[in-house]
């Protein structure tokens, strides 16, 4: 079950950066659009709110990437403890077999000692 609370681990780490990064953005977009109200002629205030606006979107597909990189991490992590897990019943699986052939020998040699 720890590997379950793992990723979830992952998942809520990266949706606390994800909210951070989005304030920062907006925070950015808010000061850049505060210079596009004060600025004198309209050729400065156009490039001012479009750069704001381009901030935004970068901003936005920069979040969009750090999420699809938790998730994919979080998502590999389940898969290679699962695999992990099946790995071990396979080996549990084979060590019976091998512990039956010793019983064997084991109880021939009880045998001699009676």
């Amino acid at each position: 079950m720890a590997e379950a609370d793992l990723e979830i681990v992952i998942r809520q780490i990266a949706k606390v950066q994800n909210k951070s990064l989005m304030a920062a953005v907006k925070k950015r977009r808010d000061q850049i659009m505060a210079r596009a109200a004060k600025a004198k002629d309209k050729e400065s205030r156009d490039q001012l709110r479009l750069m704001a606006k381009s901030t935004l979107l970068l901003g936005t597909a920069a979040v969009r990437r750090l999420q699809n990189s938790a998730e994919i991490a979080a998502d590999a992590y389940v898969r290679a403890i699962r695999h992990a897990g099946e790995e071990a019943k396979k080996a549990a699986a084979a060590k019976p077999a091998k512990k039956k052939d010793g019983g064997k020998a084991s109880g021939k040699k009880a045998a001699k000692g009676g």
